[in-house]
């Protein structure tokens, strides 16, 4: 990618868009011919060769022999412990099946830039994760059938596009009803944004566990927030300077679970003693952290092969035998949860 301009990108776009209008097909009919996939009729191939012939088009892989297939993997940030560890596995498995990644964030260039450059790149198809699509976005996917593959997007997406995430209230369950056997009854929760899939789904797993165990919901020991350490601290410190502090926090992700710690820590608060943690991810950073977490794991290693390996799919023009993916969580346990002093 930083052999090629912006401009080269766009020019490239351009005449794949150009030909398609020429040709009355869709972009993605276009991107079926330049890959050589065979779901083409003769006639319509010929066509759109002879105009990608007389519009100067070169595939990438002609261009450089040596040019390793490529997808392009898209994230919010490259800055959070899930984010690098979904990196790791998308790069691992790409690597294990032949091909290259270009990644990406959307927090300067959006979602429809970068379907936009997958195209011009000659890449494969697209992995999409914890962002948000707009209905535009959408649309595009979806129209021009663009190999796109979502991981634990921020809002629901389009049935008819692939998306890939784990069992977040079954594992958000697991969780709290770990607390509940330990001997806690005032289990609050830093919980993710509503609107977030994931979030909402881990938020109604630990309400189902409470439900289960015959205690009330209280949402004053409920505050929702991103998946991100400075809001997660300052909600927890709210939460436990209230008169009737919980006994035990659960956190929605390993980063919120760290702003827990440490709002913990400013507020006079041992860990487990004091304050039972729980979190949800159990990146890299949930074993190295003081203490060390008890975590519902995420099987990062198989989110990243399968993204890839859908992906791979469906650029060879097979849908996926399912369009939603649940893979299936763990819980770990550690120092971090421990029963409540009165239950010692």
């Amino acid at each position: 990618m930083a052999t090629q301009s912006k401009a080269h990108l766009d020019a490239q776009y351009g005449k794949l868009t150009s030909i398609a209008e020429e040709a009355g097909v869709s972009l993605s009919t276009v991107s079926k011919v330049v890959h050589r996939r065979r779901d083409v009729s003769p006639s319509t191939r010929d066509r759109i060769e002879e105009l990608l012939s007389r519009h100067g088009y070169v595939r990438p892989w002609d261009r450089e022999a040596t040019t390793a297939r490529q997808v392009v993997a898209v994230f919010r940030d490259l800055s959070g412990p899930y984010t690098l560890e979904v990196v790791r596995g998308i790069v691992e498995a790409a690597g294990l099946m032949g091909v290259n990644v270009v990644t990406g964030t959307t927090s300067a260039r959006p979602i429809a830039h970068w379907l936009k450059e997958s195209v011009a790149l000659g890449a494969l198809g697209l992995i999409v994760v914890i962002s948000m699509l707009t209905e535009e976005d959408q649309r595009h996917i979806v129209e021009d059938k663009l190999p796109v593959v979502l991981v634990d997007p921020l809002s629901t997406p389009s049935l008819e596009i692939p998306c890939i995430g784990v069992t977040n209230w079954s594992g958000a369950k697991d969780a709290v009803h770990h607390l509940l056997e330990l001997g806690h009854t005032r289990i609050g929760m830093i919980a993710g944004r509503s609107h977030s899939p994931a979030g909402s789904a881990r938020l109604h797993g630990y309400r189902a566990a409470l439900e289960e165990a015959g205690i009330a919901f209280d949402p004053a020991i409920v505050r929702s927030t991103d998946f991100d350490y400075d809001e997660a601290r300052h909600a927890a410190v709210h939460v436990l300077r209230l008169p009737d502090r919980p006994t035990a926090l659960f956190a929605a992700s390993d980063s919120q679970a760290m702003g827990v710690l440490e709002a913990a820590r400013q507020c006079g608060l041992s860990v487990p003693q004091d304050l039972a943690v729980m979190s949800f991810d159990d990146s890299l950073v949930a074993a190295m952290a003081c203490p060390p977490l008890s975590a519902v794991r995420q099987p990062f290693e198989e989110l990243g092969h399968e993204a890839t390996r859908i992906l791979l799919q469906l650029a060879q023009g097979r849908p996926p035998a399912s369009m939603r993916i649940e893979l299936a969580t763990q819980l770990m346990l550690r120092s971090s949860t421990a029963p409540p002093r009165a239950a010692s």
